[in-house]
């Protein structure tokens, strides 16, 4: 039993809200009370948790000895011998078999089987290889979200889907994999280099100096796509201009928790934890519902 709650645990469990951006296709291209398609997203959903947990559990094998010096990490499952080495073994083998054969046959789905797959390949290339090359190692990570918002797109027929959002999120993902970055150096200190190489390639003027450009990048995609996005124009208005201040307050909100409060913690255990940041995403996702869902068939009415 211990050993299946350590695998529960190497899967990563709480990571999986990551990938509820996979939902992105549905909800910005109006299909968000569409049943079909809202189960399909769903179930692609699961498959891509399944395919998320593989990577987990590799990152974890991989690093397993690293992670035996690090103050938290030392903690998990497989560095603490919670989870038993070839348990984890055979979970990395069957977990991503099952996710991208269930995308071909369960959704009929190659292109998102292919997905997928190139998900998990890419992610095992970095455990190996890109997490050890400066600048390349986050900018894998923002192709990890741009591959999830993809799946979801090819899951479904959308129409109205916006290229303005795939660069929207993906600056969005190398904001965070650049704060997080940050806050790990400044975390481990004198010990960053010995619990993760690439840290030797890496030192705070730089991880600001790129937090400031992707930060001021992410704000002006966004406000270009609330202005030129075609599911955004169907509702004749610019309405969605108004969502602009929840997305800069999410910005400032999260600079402000790892610069002044010191936040170390992976960007969605911070999202979690952190109430006005909930407040703000909530509000932001109830006026993007009403400009896309309610104010047309005000206007059309």
């Amino acid at each position: 039993m211990q050993s299946l709650i350590g695998l529960l645990r190497t899967m990563r469990p709480k990571q999986w809200t990551k990938n509820v951006i996979i939902y992105a296709g549905l909800v910005f291209d109006g299909q968000l009370f569409n049943p079909d398609a809202f189960l399909r997203i769903t179930i692609a959903f699961i498959l891509l948790c399944l395919a998320a947990s593989t990577i987990y559990i590799i990152n974890d094998l991989v690093d397993i000895e690293r992670d035996r010096q690090h103050p938290k990490k030392s903690k998990r499952a497989l560095p603490s011998g919670q989870l038993p080495v070839p348990l984890a073994v055979v979970a990395a083998i069957i977990f991503p078999v099952l996710s991208v054969g269930a995308a071909w046959v369960l959704l009929d789905s190659p292109r998102y089987a292919f997905i997928l797959l190139f998900y998990i390949v890419l992610n095992i290339f970095y455990s190996f290889r890109l997490k050890h090359i400066v600048l390349l190692d986050v900018l894998t990570i923002t192709a990890g979200y741009v591959l999830r918002v993809a799946g979801g797109v090819l899951v479904i027929d959308v129409a109205r889907f916006s290229p303005w959002l795939y660069a929207a999120i993906a600056l969005l993902a190398l904001f965070l994999a650049i704060s997080k970055r940050r806050q790990e150096l400044v975390t481990l200190g004198e010990k960053a280099a010995a619990v993760r190489p690439i840290f030797q390639q890496y030192n705070l003027p730089l991880l600001d100096e790129m937090l400031r450009m992707v930060t001021t990048s992410t704000l002006i995609t966004y406000i270009l796509y609330t202005i030129e996005a075609p599911s955004v124009l169907l509702a004749r208005t610019n309405a969605a201009l108004i969502t602009v201040p929840f997305v800069l307050y999410v910005l400032f909100r999260y600079l402000y928790l790892i610069h002044v409060k010191g936040e170390g913690s992976a960007p969605d255990e911070v999202v979690l934890r952190d109430r006005p940041l909930q407040v703000a995403i909530l509000l932001w996702g109830l006026s993007f519902i009403i400009i896309l869902y309610v104010l047309p068939r005000l206007l059309n009415s």
